[in-house]
């Protein structure tokens, strides 16, 4: 893996509680990985599309560094992880979608 773009990984904030009780909101957190792009494959695509769903880009990332996360920023669009592959534990691909509205 080259990493040769940048991706932004999205931990959604929420609520939670300080050390004396009072609920507090957290920010999401941004972490910026690099990441290299492959193209969706004709099979994957087509399979998602009978799903609803609709791929547009695959990211690949480090393994470790990839937490659950289930939005990512590429170029100043938002993207929704469809699902994550990975066959050895040297790369992990994201396969996402733009996210509606954003």
């Amino acid at each position: 893996m080259r990493g040769d773009n940048e991706l932004i990984l999205i931990k959604p904030g929420g609520r939670a509680k300080d050390n004396i009780g009072n609920e507090i909101m957290i920010d999401p957190t941004e972490t910026a990985v690099l990441c290299d792009l492959r193209s969706v494959g004709r099979n994957e695509f087509y399979s998602a599309a009978t799903a609803g769903m609709a791929p547009e880009m695959v990211f690949v990332i480090h393994p470790y560094e990839y937490s659950g996360e289930q939005l990512v920023t590429f170029e100043n669009v938002k993207y929704q992880v469809i699902r994550t592959y990975s066959d050895n534990d040297e790369e992990l691909e994201l396969v996402c979608g733009k996210v509606k509205g954003k």
